[in-house]
């Protein structure tokens, strides 16, 4: 199984987590070989693909970036919809079902999901206004949020994590649409010394593995390994409670600042952008997917 991000970052500890779990409870009957950091070079996007060839088993994917598979994908990444914690974990738990439905028709297996800290913008300059946003050349995490920020006056463009870090790194872009999470595992500090905390979305990874392998095994081992994902998807909500708090902590010793809230200007911009790629997803998104996310908006 294969992570796009660091094994520091929730969805590297996830595996770790659940590796050892399988292995435990399995007897060391089901064993995980985990990678991370995009070692195979194998994007979110590609990994349904590439579970399908089996040149991997399964691996946790951002779940925006599957979008293009089924809209109920892009639900998690839908902008200033999901106010809270609380509201993060009843809606996945709602879009469960979605998620597992959306993954059976590629062939996968939904294990467990990983709701990561809540997504700001990270950039080389302070946002202190709307003028500063058209100054940004960012990165995003799916083509919805990309809308988003062109909408509010950036040039933005989804990429994968490692192409996005060679962008940057060739000083191409000068902002990065992520977590605190997503940014302290890759030390954007380096470039990126200012985070302004717009609260854009809490996203999700989902951890899967091809269907036909989870068929193939015995009854007994496939009940321990669901249990297995079970306490993962549990650990890896308890994890999300002080993992914004601590990585705050450790941007501001490594210098980073930290503006939150965002300025008011900057917000209603961003809040105005998103109206229009909101309904877009819901015009291809099904009742069900709609209707949760109109009850969170509600909230």
């Amino acid at each position: 199984m294969t992570t796009e991000y660091p094994q520091n970052s929730v969805s590297g500890i996830g595996l770790v987590s659940f590796a050892k779990r399988v292995s435990d409870r399995t007897g060391g009957q089901v064993t995980v070989t985990a990678t991370f950091d995009n070692q195979l070079k194998i994007t979110s996007s590609e990994m349904p693909r590439a579970a399908n060839e089996d040149r991997i088993t399964g691996g946790d994917a951002f779940s925006g970036a599957l979008s293009g598979l089924d809209a109920v994908f892009g639900l998690s990444t839908l902008p200033f919809v999901v106010p809270s914690v609380e509201v993060a974990r009843t809606v996945n738990a709602r879009a469960r079902p979605l998620y597992e439905q959306a993954l059976r028709a590629q062939g996968l297996k939904l294990l467990y999901l990983t709701i990561w800290p809540s997504t700001g913008l990270w950039s080389d300059r302070a946002l202190a206004d709307v003028a500063a946003l058209r100054q940004l050349s960012m990165r995003t995490y799916d083509d919805s949020s990309a809308d988003v920020m062109r909408a509010a006056g950036s040039t933005a463009e989804f990429l994968p994590m490692g192409a996005a870090m060679d962008g940057l790194k060739a000083r191409k872009l000068n902002a990065f649409l992520t977590s605190g999470d997503g940014g302290v595992g890759r030390k954007l500090w380096d470039y990126l010394p200012y985070f302004t905390a717009i609260h854009y979305a809490m996203p999700v990874t989902l951890a899967f593995v091809r269907g036909d392998t989870f068929d193939a095994l015995p009854e007994e081992t496939k009940k321990q390994v669901l249990a297995a994902a079970a306490e993962t998807e549990q650990s890896q909500f308890e994890l999300l409670g002080n993992r914004t708090a601590e990585n705050y902590a450790r941007m501001r010793e490594s210098g980073v600042t930290i503006t939150e809230p965002a300025p008011a200007a900057v917000a209603a911009a961003l809040r105005a952008a998103a109206a229009t790629p909101v309904a877009a997803w819901k015009a291809r998104a099904g009742s069900e997917a709609v209707a949760i996310i109109d009850w969170a908006i509600q909230q």
